[in-house]
């Protein structure tokens, strides 16, 4: 009876022992648990636009590292196509659901089905309006158009002519942009000479647009185009006419080769949208929805119909002057990748 009492004493104690040390591990020294794992469902609307592969790896690694199983797909530009991915997430009781949304209204009803099965829905970078979703992050849309127009009013006269070349108007972030673009350039007495949506963001629309209306852009001084893969186009349809550094030329997301066409001269400035910290804090806000917890520091945005959480990350405009501080020291770029073409431009 002794030898079993001394056992169960010496079996309780480091049972004891072993407990204690569990608690003073640090978090980041514990590997997620099976308990804690969770699966997320992501639907991109394509990836034709460059930052998409990288919000995505970065989205994944970080969720990966938090526990979770991240099942991304792509829509390819096709709303029915994501209406039936987010379906599936559905059926397949998925913790959580992040969109990169195709069109700002046809997803609505569904995600709505998705909220009322109670799965969260984090709206990635676009909203979906009307839709009551449990978290919209992105970056300040309005502040990137104000961006863009401030670039293109510092260095054209008042009153001069301009061109807009936006992305598709389901996409709301678009009129966002442009109601930011619209403020700053309001004092300016800006004349707008020809202006187009691109659909599905589509560049190849861009440049058919410019080559039918070239009598037209020639007379403008700057054009503000809906990214820099929009941009991008418009330039090469400048350039075939000798034209590609006479009309000041805008974009945004900060695209390698629109960051290699601010330092050769062929477009004037891009908006830089640090895409990283976007992804982990958005893989971070899912992962806490997906396991049921509070978000933390989020204001309201609303939606047409509902105030939702929000989380807003301020944009930044590069020219030839900062590419360096803003692009290249962030490691955003490298710096012989943006200054390939510039001679004797070796660090």
């Amino acid at each position: 009876m002794r030898k079993r009492a001394l056992v169960a004493f010496l079996l309780a104690f480091v049972l004891l022992f072993t407990a204690c040390q569990k608690e003073v591990k640090e978090p980041g020294n514990v590997k997620p648990t099976k308990e804690d794992s969770c699966t997320i469902g992501m639907s991109f609307d394509s990836f034709v636009i460059e930052r998409w592969i990288r919000d995505r790896d970065v989205f994944v690694s970080t969720a990966n590292g938090l526990g979770a199983d991240v099942n991304v797909q792509s829509a390819n530009g096709d709303v029915e196509t994501q209406i039936k991915q987010i379906k599936y997430f559905i059926k397949s009781k998925v913790d959580a659901i992040v969109i990169v949304t195709i069109d700002s209204d046809a997803l609505t009803p569904v995600i709505e089905e998705a909220e009322n099965a109670g799965i969260p829905v984090v709206c990635y970078d676009r909203i979906v309006r009307n839709a009551g979703c449990s978290l919209y992050i992105s970056f300040n849309n309005e502040a990137v158009g104000m961006s863009m127009g401030n670039g293109i009013c510092k260095n054209i006269p008042d009153g001069s002519d301009i061109v807009k070349v936006m992305g598709p108007k389901t996409d709301f972030n678009v009129e966002q942009v442009m109601n930011g673009f619209d403020k700053a350039c309001m004092d300016h007495n800006l004349n707008v000479l020809a202006s187009c949506n691109c659909d599905e963001w589509k560049p190849e629309i861009a440049y058919e647009f410019i080559n039918n209306n070239i009598d037209t852009v020639k007379e403008a001084e700057a054009i503000m185009c809906g990214n820099d893969a929009l941009a991008g186009e418009v330039i090469h349809a400048l350039a075939e006419r000798g034209l590609s550094r006479k009309i000041f030329t805008v974009g945004q997301d900060a695209d390698l080769e629109a960051c290699q066409r601010i330092v050769e001269g062929t477009q004037l400035m891009t908006v830089y949208k640090p895409v990283e910290r976007l992804a982990v804090l958005a893989a971070e806000c899912t992962v806490k929805l997906a396991k049921g917890q509070p978000l933390e520091n989020v204001s309201k945005f609303n939606d047409g119909k509902h105030e939702i959480p929000y989380i807003a990350i301020e944009p930044v405009g590069v020219f030839k002057e900062n590419i360096d501080e803003i692009i290249i020291n962030s490691g955003f770029h490298q710096h012989d990748e943006v200054y390939m073409n510039v001679t004797g431009s070796k660090k």
